[in-house]
């Protein structure tokens, strides 16, 4: 019996050893302690592993107010003339084509024009009659200081006279409509007076014949046609701008300087303050990557788009090479003056920016593991960062990633 017990003691020893062992619990490990939150502040604790969900950017201090604006080109109103013809008529002469460098009173086309020959025979007898009052009223006058003509053939003289004058003057209106009036009537006049001449000499040479119903259209002014909508033989009338088709809206030339093309873009309203006449632009298109043109802002819209909440700005815009074509799309660079930069506010990535109740809100990084949450006034987005003018100064830490969790710490019910 002693010998079984001194076998087995060191056995039972140390299974009750172990089930006193079983009985304790280990102590549990410290974690981490919680963020402390103070109003709109929120402060970690070092070592807290949220820290690593936590990312900064620096605010930058912004030197260009607006970035990579869209903007289309178009020619510009103040070199450009659409031209429409006054007179109805059949196209006979097509004498200017797409490209065609034109000066001022340069012929386009011509047309067979009944309109315009009805005008130049009123012309004709208007100038007829003018001529012959002008003879009969100086005649008049020589007999009367001969004492062969009355006074009250003197008046009646000046009378006819002025009637005839006046229509004179009525019928080179009505020809001025159809442009030209006073170069018309200067050739008129000149072939009146002779076939008047030979019709004394008992010879009518007929020169005014030469003056019929050809109407040539000419360009107003000097450029390039960059627009033709007429062919030989198609019929015009002078209404057909007033129509209602679209079509007829169209006009049978488009004369411009396309060295000169204005630019329109829709800048948003918070943008505007960063904006003035003659502001320097940069112009880019996708077509000459490797080029850079120049322009100047030349109007800004008085009127806010209620949908879009911009405001149109009209561009002037170099093209010297032709490079540049009007309803191409294009990208703008709106350049600050140097006395603007400290007004456009800072930019940060558009990330950092969150809303809560209609308020945009930012937190800046106070210090290492300490954040406060900053109500800000932003403009709109732009490739992938976000101008701000209101909150935020030149160098400050704002956080980029992991704002929303911020958030949720401060205020768990937004």
């Amino acid at each position: 019996m002693q010998e079984w017990f001194t076998r087995f003691t060191p056995l039972v020893l140390a299974a009750v050893l172990a089930v006193a062992g079983c009985g304790k619990e280990s102590a549990p490990e410290a974690g981490p302690a919680a963020p402390k939150v103070t109003g709109d502040e929120v402060d970690f604790a070092a070592g807290s592993p949220q820290l690593d969900s936590i990312g900064v950017a620096v605010a930058q201090a912004r030197t260009v107010a607006v970035r990579h604006v869209t903007g289309r080109l178009y020619w510009n109103d103040d070199a450009t003339v659409r031209i429409y013809t006054p007179a109805a008529g059949r196209v006979t002469k097509v004498l200017a084509d797409i490209g065609d460098v034109v000066s001022a009173g340069a012929p386009l086309a011509e047309l067979d024009s009944p309109d315009y020959a009805q005008a130049l025979a009123a012309a004709r007898t208007a100038v007829g009659n003018l001529m012959a009052a002008d003879k009969a009223l100086e005649r008049t006058k020589a007999l009367l200081s001969h004492g062969a003509y009355a006074q009250k053939d003197l008046e009646a003289a000046e009378a006819a006279y002025i009637t005839a004058l006046a229509e004179r003057d009525r019928a080179k209106a009505v020809l001025l409509n159809f442009g030209g009036g006073d170069q018309v009537y200067s050739e008129l006049e000149r072939a009146l007076a002779a076939d008047r001449s030979e019709a004394a000499a008992g010879n009518y040479g007929g020169r005014t014949n030469g003056l019929n119903s050809r109407y040539v259209v000419r360009s107003p002014l000097a450029g390039v046609v960059v627009d033709k909508n007429i062919n030989p033989g198609q019929e015009l009338r002078a209404d057909m701008m007033l129509g209602n088709v679209p079509q007829t809206f169209n006009s049978v030339f488009t004369v411009s300087d396309p060295t000169k093309l204005w630019l329109q873009v829709d800048v948003a309203e918070d943008d505007l303050r960063a904006l003035e006449v003659g502001q320097h632009l940069l112009v880019h298109s996708s077509v000459f990557p490797e080029k850079t043109f120049e322009g100047t802002v030349a109007k800004i819209g008085d009127t806010l788009d209620p949908a879009t909440r911009t405001v149109k700005v009209r561009g002037a815009v170099a093209n010297p090479d032709h490079l540049l074509k009007a309803e191409m799309y294009v990208t703008v660079d709106l350049v600050v003056a140097l006395d603007k930069i400290a007004n456009a506010g800072v930019e940060i990535p558009a990330s950092s920016v969150f809303m809560v109740d209609d308020q945009n809100y930012l937190f800046l990084e106070i210090g290492p593991g300490h954040f406060k949450r900053q109500e800000v006034k932003v403009g709109p987005e732009a490739d992938g960062t976000i101008p701000v003018f209101e909150g935020v100064a030149a160098g400050q830490k704002v956080v980029a990633e992991g704002a929303l969790l911020l958030q949720s710490i401060v205020n768990p019910a937004n």
